[in-house]
């Protein structure tokens, strides 16, 4: 019964072939047989899936329920939650910005702010620690603010919070530890300087020239109630994203598979901004040393990583290996699992929206079937494929 519910999901598609990167080929439906392959035995109950070539569009397909328990199948005009996708639409949009001469990357933010920072409520906490003067745009989105990813987590342990102290845990610019916070900081900025909530400015910058009319970072009526998804946790419950009035820069984009393929395409092409704002947002910013992404603060390190350059550019990750640059984004909340992975020199572009909290465990599998991609760093990712250990 659930394959053939798998199965009836698939839209019809002519023949097609993928060329990956090492120049094999590979056909969509040897592509679909593993999705479902691995959908059943990861126990994922939906998946979106997306491939660039030549940096174009190619294959866009979406596979199981965009709610189970209702037996309702997803496609790709079902609205997912982008979770941190969030952040590498925000870093071509601040790159828009810095284009139009509205902010300049290298300037501390206390020049955009209409008061000092800790004025303001969210980061009163800061009022002792004059460092947060020296943060700018650039510290930011390579996450070297110093800032911790989550207020209400502790960014070393990892354990919940319950005061939710700003502070910073290191000099600003000094190294690389992902902070959600520092992207909320730059959004902050902007607001003030434009005049303008932040999804109105992307709203205005890119999603409606791309024809995003079904992505957000806040939820409009426009996109109605019938075609959205629930995430699917592991303990059987449904993970209803709340539909917000306040836009998170760092993480509360909703989109569908097909409207953040266009996006993707639009970057791979190098549209929208000038050439030399491409190479400075996808240029290594700073060198990656952490045995893994998170926790996002902590004292351990290695040289596992330095053969792929692994860095952080401006809202991307970024890496080198024998095919070339590569850039990529993640996401990840509660039963939400998300990847892209784009190899610049290749034109090849793979993006993954899952709606199910074991998505990450088909990650690796997928876009080595996809790509025969070998130099992805997937231990500092974190992912554990799901027939290793457990789910």
């Amino acid at each position: 019964m659930w394959f053939l519910l798998l199965a009836a999901s698939f839209r019809s598609l002519p023949a097609q072939v993928i060329t990956r990167l090492d120049g094999s080929k590979i056909t969509v439906s040897e592509i679909d047989k593993t999705v479902q392959k691995m959908m059943e035995a990861a126990q994922v109950q939906g998946v979106n899936l997306a491939i660039l070539q030549q940096n174009k569009i190619t294959y866009v397909q979406s596979y199981g329920y965009k709610n189970k328990p209702q037996n309702s199948l997803m496609d790709t005009a079902t609205i997912v939650y982008a979770a941190s996708f969030s952040k590498a639409v925000f870093g071509y949009l601040v790159m828009k910005l810095v284009e139009e001469n509205h902010l300049l990357l290298d300037t501390p933010l206390s020049h955009y702010l209409k008061k000092p920072l800790p004025e303001y409520e969210y980061f009163s906490d800061l009022q002792n620690d004059d460092r947060w003067k020296l943060i700018t745009p650039r510290m930011c989105l390579s996450h070297t603010t110093g800032l911790p990813n989550v207020r209400w987590f502790h960014p070393i342990t990892g354990e919940m919070d319950t005061l939710g102290v700003m502070r910073l845990y290191f000099k600003p610019g000094e190294k690389y530890a992902y902070s959600g916070e520092g992207f909320k900081l730059l959004q902050l900025a902007i607001e003030e300087t434009m005049g303008k909530k932040i999804d109105e400015v992307a709203q205005e910058k890119i999603f409606n020239p791309l024809g995003m009319h079904r992505t957000g970072y806040i939820w409009h009526d426009r996109f109605g109630d019938d075609n959205v998804a629930v995430g699917h946790l592991n303990n059987g419950l449904i993970d209803v994203k709340k539909k917000r009035k306040e836009a998170v820069a760092g993480g509360s984009l909703v989109t569908t598979i097909a409207d953040y393929a266009r996006f993707i395409e639009h970057v791979m092409q190098q549209k929208g901004l000038a050439g030399r704002l491409y190479q400075e947002m996808l240029a290594p910013q700073i060198a990656i040393h952490s045995v893994t992404q998170f926790p996002p603060i902590t004292s351990a390190t290695t040289t596992q990583n330095d053969g792929i350059g692994l860095s952080y550019g401006l809202g991307w990750g970024v890496f080198h290996c024998s095919y070339g640059r590569a850039f990529f984004k993640e996401g990840n909340g509660e039963s939400w699992r998300n990847y892209n992975i784009n190899f610049a020199d290749k034109g090849l572009s793979i993006i993954i929206l899952c709606n199910s909290e074991n998505g990450e465990s088909i990650f690796q599998e997928l876009v080595e079937t996809v790509t025969a991609d070998n130099c992805i760093p997937w231990q500092w990712h974190g992912y554990v494929p799901y027939h290793k250990g457990d789910k």
